[in-house]
C-alpha cells in the first residue's frame, strides 16, 4: 500500500511540476514579448481555471497588440486616417490603452483632416477657412503657423486687389500695399505690386503734369520720368506734340509780328 501511495505521490508531483512549468514557460514568453505560445498541459480543476486564465490572458494581449499596431501602421505610416483598434472583450487596464490608442488615433485624424481641409481651401483660393480644431504641442505649433499664413495670405490679397481697384480701375493714384510683418516671397510680392503702382502713378501724373501745361498753353514742360515700353512710346508722343506745338506757335507768332 505505501508503495502505492508513494507512486501515485510522485505521479502527482511530476504532474504538478509539469503544469507549472508549461504555465511559468508560457508567462516567461508573453514577458518577452512572445504571444505565440499557449499553455498545452492537460490539466483540472484550479489548474484547468489557470490554464484557460493564462491562455485567455495571451489572447487578449495578442489581439490587443495585433489591434494597435494595425491603427499604428495605418495612421503613422500608411496615411490610412480614421482607424480604431477593437480589442473584444478589453477590460480594465487593456481596456484603458484601447480607448487611449484610439483616443489618440481619432485626434490625429481629425487635427490632419482640418490642416488638410484649410490647405486644400488656399489651394482653391478661398482664404475663409481656418483650422479650428483643438490641439496642443507641435500640433498647436503647426495650427498657429497656418492660420497665420492664411491671414497673411488673406491679407496680401486683399491690398493687392484694393491697391489693383484703386489704380487701374478707379483712377486712384499712389495708392500702397501694405501688409504687416510680411517675409520672403510674399515680401517680394508686395514689394513688386507697390513698385507698379508707384512708377505707374509717377508715369500718369507726369504725363498728366505736361498736358495739363500744353491745355493751358505752356509748352516748355517735357515729360522727364523713366518709363519703358507702351509707356515709352506715349512719352515720346506727347513730348513730339509738345515741340511741335512749341514749333508752330513760335512760327506763327514770328509771321504774325513781321505782318
Amino acid at each position: 500500500m505505501s508503495r502505492m501511495w508513494r507512486a501515485s505521490g510522485l505521479n502527482w508531483s511530476a504532474t504538478l511540476t509539469d503544469q507549472v512549468r508549461s504555465i511559468a514557460k508560457v508567462t516567461t514568453a508573453v514577458a518577452k514579448g512572445d504571444l505565440t505560445q499557449k499553455v498545452e498541459i492537460l490539466a483540472e480543476g484550479e489548474m484547468l481555471t489557470l490554464k484557460q486564465t493564462v491562455n485567455s490572458m495571451v489572447d487578449q494581449l495578442g489581439a490587443f497588440a495585433s489591434e494597435v499596431t494595425r491603427v499604428a501602421l495605418e495612421v503613422g505610416t500608411q496615411g490610412i486616417l480614421g482607424g480604431q483598434a477593437r480589442v473584444e472583450g478589453a477590460q480594465g487596464t487593456w481596456a484603458d490603452l484601447t480607448r487611449n490608442v484610439n483616443k489618440m488615433a481619432s485626434n490625429l485624424t481629425d487635427q490632419v483632416r482640418s490642416i488638410s481641409d484649410v490647405t486644400k481651401a488656399v489651394a482653391r483660393g478661398d482664404l475663409g477657412k481656418v483650422i479650428t480644431v483643438d490641439v496642443q504641442g507641435e500640433m498647436l505649433d503647426l495650427k498657429v503657423t497656418v492660420n497665420s499664413m492664411v491671414s497673411q495670405l488673406s491679407t496680401l490679397a486683399n491690398e493687392v486687389t484694393r491697391v489693383s481697384l484703386e489704380v487701374g480701375t478707379e483712377g486712384i493714384l499712389g495708392g500702397q500695399a501694405y501688409v504687416p510683418d510680411v517675409q520672403g516671397m510674399w515680401k517680394v510680392l508686395t514689394d513688386n505690386v507697390n513698385l507698379m503702382a508707384m512708377n505707374l502713378t509717377n508715369q500718369v501724373r507726369s504725363i498728366a503734369e505736361v498736358t495739363k501745361a500744353v491745355a493751358a498753353g505752356d509748352l516748355t514742360k517735357k515729360i522727364q520720368v523713366d518709363v519703358r515700353g507702351e509707356i515709352m512710346e506715349l512719352k515720346e508722343t506727347v513730348n513730339g506734340m509738345t515741340e511741335s506745338l512749341s514749333h508752330f506757335a513760335a512760327e506763327v507768332t514770328r509771321v504774325a509780328r513781321e505782318v
